[in-house]
């Protein structure tokens, strides 16, 4: 390898690490900037059972499974879906949304489990 072969490289890839170092920071800030709900699965319910969210914002659902069976949120409107074991919390992010009335519900609790989120 030429001695103008190996600089190039090794500025590309220094290039490269100061770049990924410029965009993750107001990546990380604006997720921590994001307005966060709480959802608790337990018992084949949701709570709770509605959540108020402010339109064309990005915003975060953290939802934590309490029961002592897995749950699954899901909502086909949302297009969101993700199962929770028992214990565990995931974290669901929504892009900036219209106004307007989304039903989620629990697929393995569907006749109890159920909620909607209000955007407005």
């Amino acid at each position: 390898m030429s001695f103008w072969h190996s600089c190039s490289r090794t500025w590309n890839i220094a290039a490269i690490a100061a770049a990924a170092a410029i965009f993750a920071q107001p990546l990380g800030a604006a997720a921590e900037d994001l307005t966060t709900f709480q959802l608790t699965a337990k018992n084949g319910r949701f709570s709770p059972e509605t959540i108020e969210a402010p339109a064309g914002k990005k915003f975060r659902i953290v939802i934590k499974n309490e029961g002592s069976t897995p749950e699954e949120f899901e909502s086909i409107e949302l297009r969101k879906e993700t199962v929770l074991a028992p214990g565990v919390t995931r974290t669901v992010v929504f892009a900036p949304m219209k106004p307007g009335t989304y039903q989620f519900f629990g697929d393995f609790h569907p006749d109890t489990a159920k909620g909607q989120l209000i955007v407005k």
